[in-house]
């Protein structure tokens, strides 16, 4: 079964089949509250810009009494979300020193230029984990989290903020709540129109997360995982049978989505690890309520494909969205030259006589097809990775033929 405190404590099928297809377990108990299609229903005309201002004010002030607290960090990816937070902090909270941390993966996309131009804007202090080998620690990570997920870039952030404070920020919730998904938006409404049915809309939906499944899906699987596509169809069906706009249906799915059973619960149990307090001004059960509220209009425009709407306002009122790159990618590596590095001998080293395999949970001929092919589509390095988590999971807690210290190289 699953718990929302101790993970996996058993194999449960189902939960298996939905990380490995979904990259979450919707069993899991979350954090946040789970919401319904009724709290999308739009609650204001035009959103306000100070209210959202306050609600992110409130928070910050809650958690910091700056009479005790001296330092705080802040996870500063460059994008809208952190830009906007690491503002507020220096506006509400102009005396105290903030330390924003960014990670530069090797052979990706470098943001950290953008993010060393914003916290030098806002004068923090900014410091830059370059991650030569992003899965170097993750059994360790893995052991903390005791879930079997692979991208767990949190893990080095809060790693590295032990260094300068026990309080670390985010921007969490900026995409779920106000809009950041913009690929996805364009991408479900080419392949909806206003005919499709509930299960056409689910299909659709799970075609706008193509990095997360390959077209071979369900051959991933042994007998004993009993994969159903029927399954994974159920766990979102609700989200897209009801009166909502077919885009009010997707934010309601994401809302409940990774956010829910992936994100939050990760993040929260690596910052409980390190002994870090964790704290997302956006995903404040305020800010949750109403920011579900403010119509779809405000929050995406769908002619210019941009998103976060109300958010880069607010940023706007503070001369700081000059500093967003056009094109935003958040922490994020580039998983085929990882592959390339050292992903490839790492799966190979750990799956080809796999525990897991070997216990009937997943299939070897799908392995073997494709483990040393040198030109494997960024769906099948994705898959990859997320079976090496799984291998790791299950050689730590059900076999414990593995050591949490143990390095990956």
């Amino acid at each position: 079964m699953l718990s929302s405190e101790q993970g996996l404590s058993e194999i449960k099928p189902t939960s298996i089949t939905n990380i490995l297809t979904l990259r979450y377990d919707p069993s899991l108990s979350p954090i946040l509250p789970k919401k319904t299609w009724n709290d999308l229903k739009p609650l204001v005309e035009k959103p306000s810009m100070d209210l959202i201002e306050q609600l992110i004010e409130k928070t910050i002030k809650k958690q910091i009494d700056v009479s005790e607290v001296k330092k705080i960090c802040i996870a500063l990816s460059g994008g809208i979300d952190s830009t906007l937070i690491l503002t507020l902090i220096k506006k509400f909270l102009p005396e105290i020193q903030v330390d924003a941390i960014s990670i530069k993966f090797a052979n990706s996309v470098d943001e950290t230029e953008s993010a060393s131009k914003i916290a030098a804007n806002l004068d923090a202090n900014h410091h830059i984990v370059y991650l030569e080998n992003y899965l170097t620690e993750l059994p360790k990570a893995i052991s903390m989290i005791k879930l079997p997920f692979w991208d767990l870039h949190w893990y080095y952030v809060t790693q590295k903020s032990q260094s300068f404070s026990k309080y670390l920020f985010s921007g969490d919730g900026g995409d779920e709540l106000f809009g950041g998904y913009t690929f996805r938006y364009k991408k479900f409404l080419s392949l909806t129109n206003t005919n499709s049915t509930p299960l056409e809309k689910v299909k659709a939906y799970l075609l706008c997360h193509e990095r997360d499944r390959v077209p071979d899906q369900e051959k991933i699987f042994g007998k004993k995982s009993g994969f159903s596509w029927k399954s994974i169809h159920e766990s979102l069906i609700d989200y897209f049978d009801n009166p909502l706009s077919p885009l009010e249906q997707v934010f309601l799915a994401d809302y409940n989505g990774k956010l829910l059973y992936n994100f939050s619960p990760i993040n929260t149990r690596i910052s409980n690890n390190f002994d870090i307090k964790n704290i997302s001004p956006l995903l404040s059960e305020e800010m949750i309520s109403y920011a579900l509220g403010i119509p779809l209009q405000n929050k995406y425009d769908k002619t210019n494909d941009i998103g976060k709407l109300v958010l880069r306002k607010l940023l706007s009122k503070y001369n700081m969205e000059k500093f967003i790159p056009n094109e935003k990618f958040g922490f994020n590596v580039n998983t085929i030259n990882l592959w390339k590095s050292v992903g490839q001998s790492i799966c190979q080293e750990y799956l080809t006589d796999s525990e897991a395999v070997n216990a009937g949970w997943i299939n070897k001929g799908w392995i073997d097809k494709y483990l040393n092919k040198n030109d494997l589509d960024v769906r099948y390095v994705n898959k990859f990775l997320g079976l090496l988590a799984f291998e790791i999971w299950y050689r730590l807690f059900v076999t414990k033929h593995m050591s949490a210290n143990a390095t990956l190289n």
